[in-house]
């Protein structure tokens, strides 16, 4: 499940660059999606009614990805327990055979200690 949204989470993402990239913005910018220069309309939809379609889809985009984020932070909260680092107790070593049967070496006398 977590998998499918962070999938579509993806693709809004991709979709609203996208459409964001394509908008004609007030400053000039990118806006590579419309205007009366080089034929990026085709005459199909006036430059006000591409604006308003765009807009649209921008809020649609924008919160279908919040919906998705939020999505995957309460699957992500209610999948594990949060446990701390300190808390996990390490495995114990396992010993070999050669390590049971072997002779304890004596390494000489001990340094004394001050």
């Amino acid at each position: 499940m977590q998998t499918v949204i962070l999938v579509i989470h993806l693709l809004l993402a991709i979709g609203l660059i996208a459409v964001i990239l394509v908008q004609r913005s007030e400053g000039g910018g990118l806006g590579i999606g419309g205007g009366n220069s080089g034929g990026g309309n085709f005459g199909v939809m006036s430059s006000r009614s591409a604006a308003n379609l765009l807009t649209r889809t921008t809020a649609i985009l924008a919160a279908a990805f919040m919906i998705t984020s939020l999505g995957l932070a309460l699957l992500t909260n209610t999948r594990t327990a949060p446990t701390s680092i300190l808390d996990q107790v390490p495995a114990p070593a396992a010993t070999s055979d050669m390590e049971k049967t072997a002779p304890a070496q004596d390494s000489g006398p001990a340094a004394p200690t001050r």
